[in-house]
């Protein structure tokens, strides 16, 4: 089983944590190239590009100016991210056999390097995949990469048993052909849910906690099996047979 997560607009340049190797991120030069194009950029066209404050615009715009450093830099891209879903993730507490296992079970979806695998190197940076550059003809990021990524994650889905357990953001879907996809491979794509007044909805800080926790689940016990997926529950969040469909597995906190 292959786990698909969405990255983080939050990022750190600095960890104590050892991994027993680094990786190239297959799509370096691609990244480079968008790299390139937005280091060209004042940091006041950057913000209103990115729709940031000028205080992000102003860090985004000296992380662009120093991408193509020759200077060693970046860490892991599971070190790296740290936002909501990599807080409960937590590869801090990893085994090199946890990260071994996971270079070949996890993939990130990314909108400057379009997907990456944990251990590849990645410097910090941010961006949208609304975002269009004159480099791609005014194309998205969203519809630049679809025709390039779809292939490659077919096949790294096939390499893992055929299963893709879909635990990124809903936009996700568009960095790639997801009609292609679905018909390719068995998707599974979990839901959490808060009862509130009795009914089921979704609370989107809770909903990537959950994401993250059950990505640490999966990596953590070396889950190959969908239906092993039900035994993950935390903080309340259980298996609920009566809203989960085929392929739609539901997590409810009462």
């Amino acid at each position: 089983m292959l786990l698909y997560l969405s990255c983080a607009k939050t990022m750190t340049g600095k960890t104590r944590k050892q991994v027993p190797f680094k990786s190239e991120p297959h799509f370096l030069e691609e990244a480079r190239g968008h790299a390139l194009e937005l280091a060209r950029l004042p940091a006041e066209e950057l913000g209103r590009l990115l729709r940031v404050n000028p205080k992000l615009a102003a860090e985004n715009y000296w992380r662009y100016q120093d991408f193509l450093s020759p200077e060693p830099s970046g860490l892991p891209a599971l070190l790296a991210y740290t936002g909501i879903v990599f807080k409960h993730l937590r590869p801090d507490d990893f085994t090199d056999e946890d990260f071994r296992y996971a270079q070949s079970h996890l993939l990130v979806a990314s909108f400057l390097y379009g997907l990456l695998r944990p251990l590849d190197v990645v410097r910090c940076y941010r961006l949208e995949g609304n975002v269009r550059l004159s480099v791609h003809e005014d194309r998205t990021m969203f519809d630049y990469w679809k025709p390039l990524l779809t292939d490659y994650f077919i096949a790294a889905i096939q390499a893992q048993g055929n299963v893709l357990l879909n635990i990124a953001s809903g936009e996700m879907r568009d960095l790639v052909d997801w009609q292609r996809v679905s018909a390719a491979v068995q998707v599974v794509t979990p839901e959490f849910l808060v009862s509130k007044n009795g009914k089921p909805s979704t609370v989107v800080v809770y909903a990537k906690m959950c994401r993250g926790e059950m990505a640490r689940f999966v990596l953590k016990n070396r889950i190959e099996q969908p239906e092993a997926l039900r035994q993950f529950c935390w903080e309340g969040f259980a298996y609920d047979e009566r809203l989960s469909k085929p392929g739609h597995p539901v997590f409810l906190l009462p």
